[in-house]
């Protein structure tokens, strides 16, 4: 790591202080003076300035702490932008990029400021949009020194999918394993071979594509709805064909961040892609819930390692729905479907015994175990 993982928090240390602005700030001094320190009514200016309102605002009065929040708050610009760019301590950064988390400019400079933490700036990361996220993407020192910071711009939809290929390509020639993109691995199979752009001012053709798919897929979290035809067959309803047709139409490295930035919606559909590192990718995704893991088991169109995913996943097989669906689904694997088969109601046992759409092995055993239920 290029910096440690903490760093001091505010209220600092008085002597990590300038002497200047020690006799305002500490805790055992005069309550007026604090009181007017607070209220910008000392001789402090510039960056100095900065530094103590943010330790008053941390200070021990509660009034001291409220006339300092709003000084800071209501400094011009003339004198916050500066600091953004000074080697002021990295608390006091944070705080700024907290405090003035919708200034662009403010946070481009904290950006920009090498004493600005790592901690700070993969919290910025995590939400900025487009133009910040490739600010902070091309510092490619600090990027290898705190990996957390490329996972928060992968994660991140407004990062261009074609910086996110350059980010999974940089960690993973670097030798990082990005343990926060649970598909990291399957990205940089996906990768090989590919020719990975250079940074751009303007966003380029795979960018469009898929920031148009992330637009689509915004608010998507209902559940999609899969209509089976005659033969059983799965098919999308007609309100997310837009959706599944742009999907479609993703590189596999794509689809793959898809899965992780997407919305349930999304995730319902990758998770029947046919190339099993999408759909691993949209099943392992952190954003993948129990509810959403029992739709998944109920479908004949996903393949058996999904299913068998589903049915060790500890956490989703509590869940009486998902252990239900796993055995009435004829994929899933036989040994995965006798395990919850004692977890079945006798009236379930019953109408799975007389399925023609499970195995024999799994009607038998539905029947046995229904008998000594219905005994018990």
């Amino acid at each position: 790591m290029s910096q440690i993982e903490t760093f001091e928090r505010l209220p600092l240390a008085l002597t990590s202080l300038p002497q200047a602005l020690q006799r305002f700030c500490d805790p055992s001094g005069p309550m007026p003076a604090r009181m007017m320190a607070a209220k910008g009514l000392v001789p402090v200016r510039g960056s100095d300035q900065i530094t103590l309102l943010a330790q008053l605002a941390h200070d021990v009065a509660a009034e001291v702490k409220a006339a300092a929040d709003r000084s800071l708050r209501g400094l011009p610009e003339a004198v916050l932008l500066p600091a953004c760019e000074a080697a002021l301590p990295a608390a006091v950064l944070d705080l700024l990029a907290d405090l003035f988390d919708q200034n662009q400019e403010m946070l481009a400079r904290l950006i920009a400021n090498n004493v600005t933490h790592n901690t700070t700036i993969e919290r910025i990361a995590r939400s900025a949009g487009e133009l910040l996220a490739e600010r902070i993407a091309v510092n490619e020192t600090r990027l290898l020194g705190a990996p957390r910071i490329i996972e928060a711009l992968y994660k991140n939809r407004n990062t261009r999918m074609s910086t996110a290929d350059r980010l999974v390509e940089l960690a993973a020639r670097n030798g990082l394993e990005l343990t926060g993109i649970p598909a990291f691995k399957e990205h940089v199979e996906a990768l090989q071979g590919q020719l990975i752009p250079e940074p751009s001012d303007e966003p380029l053709p795979q960018d469009e594509v898929f920031s148009r798919t992330v637009a689509a897929d915004s608010g998507g979290d209902d559940a999609i709805v899969f209509e089976e035809d005659a033969t059983g067959t799965e098919h999308v309803a007609q309100k997310y064909k837009p959706l599944s047709m742009l999907i479609a139409e993703l590189s596999k490295s794509e689809k793959i961040r898809m899965a992780a930035v997407g919305t349930k919606a999304a995730r319902l559909l990758l998770v029947r892609d046919n190339n099993r590192q999408v759909s691993f990718a949209a099943i392992s995704s952190p954003q993948t819930t129990a509810p959403e893991a029992a739709e998944i088991a109920k479908s004949k169109e996903v393949g058996e390692d999904i299913l068998r995913y589903i049915g060790n996943k500890k956490d989703w097989i509590k869940s009486g729905e998902v252990k239900k669906n796993l055995v009435f689904n004829p994929k899933t694997p036989i040994g995965i479907a006798m395990r919850f088969l004692g977890h079945m109601r006798a009236d379930e046992l019953r109408t799975l015994a007389r399925s023609r759409n499970v195995s024999a092995q799994i009607r038998s055993l539905a029947a046995n175990w229904a008998t000594r239920k219905e005994k018990g």
